[in-house]
């Protein structure tokens, strides 16, 4: 009979009363990652409307979803009668700590936030930052990922990228292509300024608007330069960069133009 009767109050004052908190912190932590889920989808589909990249798109709900869930679990620890109190502070201090000893990844992700929430560029641009030039293949918080011209993937911290200068080669539709080509002194200079606007004219590739320029910027030690910028599609500033520079050459040796190579006169005197 006493057996009985302490099994009942055992079950009364600390078995059920738990099995009872138990319950309600599954059910808390249950309904609350569903409402949590079905929010984040919410806010999923209101920034799907915008203009924002789907890269800050995911990071923010990826960070909403974990503050959330923080909330439903301190409820369910709160119903287990855990002091949330308490477990709030150590886990700032435990932040705060790891703050500490993590700040150049703090700094990178500082950088990638900035990067996402402002894009100075985005997938598939060809960029110039953070030392080294690339086509952008993928930015996540601590680092962006680049692909080389000759195919050499590379990785830069954040940091690296939004701390310095960034030049973004795609952002614009067009492009000028910058040459120099240089004449002997003793060619015909208006003959070869009027080959180099013939060989212009004729590139369909080159714009009409704005107009090409081909001028004399310089008589330099051992040649008269020409300077020839013409405006392409970004698209095709390579290509017309060196099959103009091979066709300048292949038509100088054709019309009798020299282009010279970089010589010094010495002049000797003898004294008697």
């Amino acid at each position: 009979m006493l057996e009985n009767i302490n099994v009942s109050e055992l079950l009364e004052t600390y078995v059920i009363p738990w099995a009872i908190n138990i319950f309600f912190a599954v059910v808390i932590y249950i309904v609350g990652k569903i409402v949590v889920n079905l929010v984040v989808k919410l806010l999923g589909k209101v920034m799907a409307r915008s203009k924002y990249d789907q890269m800050l798109v995911d990071f923010l709900l990826a960070i909403a979803k974990a503050i959330l869930m923080l909330f439903v679990i301190i409820a369910s620890l709160n119903e287990l009668g855990v002091d949330t109190t308490s477990l709030v502070a150590i886990l700032g201090a435990a932040g705060l700590a790891i703050g500490l000893s993590l700040q150049g990844s703090l700094q990178n992700f500082a950088a990638g936030v900035m990067l996402l929430v402002f894009r100075p560029f985005t997938r598939g641009d060809f960029v110039e930052a953070g030392g080294t030039a690339g086509v952008v293949k993928d930015i996540t918080i601590f680092t962006t990922l680049m692909t080389t011209p000759d195919n050499k993937e590379i990785i830069v911290p954040n940091g690296a990228i939004y701390g310095g200068n960034i030049v973004n080669v795609s952002a614009k539709e067009t492009r000028r292509v910058d040459m120099v080509v240089g004449i002997a002194y003793d060619a015909d200079l208006k003959k070869a300024k009027e080959i180099l606007v013939e060989m212009v004219n004729a590139d369909d590739r080159i714009l009409k608007d704005p107009a090409p320029q081909v001028a004399v910027a310089e008589l330099a030690d051992s040649s008269v330069n020409f300077v020839v910028r013409p405006w392409v599609k970004s698209a095709d500033f390579w290509a017309v960069k060196f099959d103009f520079t091979e066709a300048v050459k292949l038509r100088f040796d054709q019309e009798g133009i020299g282009i010279p190579f970089p010589q010094m006169d010495v002049h000797l005197h003898k004294n008697d």
